[in-house]
């Protein structure tokens, strides 16, 4: 029995990778450290918070994909927020009446501006072949730098109260309405990936780019769509959060490039490229959830927290190169 119980391990971490059993040992240290860990108002509220990291890093699972990543995530949440807040402000001053009018083109502003920043990396990775670090790094710079210059450093209000109310606190079956919009591109991204020729591109890009191009895949054309929807869902993430905010922020998404590439080497998302899951990386972000809840409940200082998805990113990556190097042991 023991023999094979730890062949049953061996198994699973292989075709899984570290996350099953970074879950299980989260679970039961914080359920022993708080009653309230595992209460369903908790596990909503889990569920809830998680929602923008889940479609964030969709997106950067993608970039994950390619051999890349994007650094610029937390940048294009932050600009959308700020762009999207403007917008509805504005044009809520001058058409009080129009309001699902004003909450519609404010979100189209805010969401447009954010993917402009991804076709900006786009122009970049892809046609000018530029490092997929440098390039997303410096559109944070200029992301943030206008951000901070439309608000001024000054939270943006004025919106309309039915676009926080809907998006932000609402509820559909006892669901909250994040969760609903968060599943139909969870939905939306696995019948991508899964079910289309043009989702096989990513990974075959992402495996080898050189093989792809032989093999008939425009491999420019691909490079450039991934950062362009990966822009695309952290700005989506971006408006959600203005509307659970209530505000426009020029601060918000700092940590998100750092959460969301962890949350996807977790669930095992290859650094290399060409390997990754939906589903898994749904289950990494509320991994990430769940440990930043379990440390709020037990009164964690936030520094410290930030420390502890560090020692996590560190111990995926080391735990992602285990499992490589013992997958190719059992093919030699």
């Amino acid at each position: 029995m023991p023999g094979k119980t730890g062949v049953l391990m061996k198994r699973l971490f292989v075709r899984l990778g570290i996350l099953p059993f970074l879950l299980v040992i989260a679970v039961i240290i914080f359920a022993l450290m708080s009653d309230n860990f595992l209460t369903s108002r908790n596990l909503t509220n889990v569920l809830r918070q998680s929602v923008f990291l889940t479609i964030v890093s969709l997106g950067q699972m993608l970039a994950l994909l390619s051999g890349g990543f994007d650094l610029s995530v937390g940048t294009i949440v932050a600009v959308s927020s700020v762009v999207g807040a403007l917008a509805m402000a504005g044009l809520h001053a001058a058409m009080p009446e129009a309001i699902t009018l004003t909450i519609a083109l404010g979100c189209l502003a805010g969401i447009l501006a954010g993917t402009m920043i991804g076709v900006a990396n786009a122009v970049g990775v892809a046609f000018f072949r530029v490092s997929p670090f440098m390039m997303s790094l410096g559109m944070a710079s200029v992301g943030f730098g206008i951000a901070l210059y439309l608000t001024g450093g000054v939270p943006v209000y004025g919106m309309p109260v039915k676009f926080g109310d809907v998006f932000g606190f609402g509820s559909w079956a006892g669901v909250p309405s994040p969760v609903w919009i968060a599943a139909l591109l969870i939905v939306l991204m696995a019948a991508l990936l899964y079910g289309t020729p043009w989702g096989r591109h990513f990974y075959a890009e992402g495996g080898n780019a050189k093989a792809a191009h032989l093999s008939g895949i425009n491999v420019t054309g691909t490079l450039f769509c991934t950062y362009v929807l990966c822009a695309l869902l952290a700005a989506i993430a971006g408006m959600l959060l203005t509307a659970r905010l209530d505000t426009g922020e020029a601060n918000i998404g700092a940590s998100l490039p750092l959460e969301s590439i962890a949350a996807c080497v977790i669930a095992g998302v290859s650094l290399r490229g060409g390997i990754g899951r939906v589903e898994n990386v749904v289950l990494g972000a509320l991994f990430i959830g769940l440990i930043q809840n379990g440390m709020n409940l037990a009164r964690i200082e936030s520094y410290l927290q930030t420390v502890v998805l560090g020692s996590l990113l560190i111990l995926a990556v080391v735990a992602d190169q285990i499992r490589l190097r013992y997958v190719a042991s059992l093919k030699n």
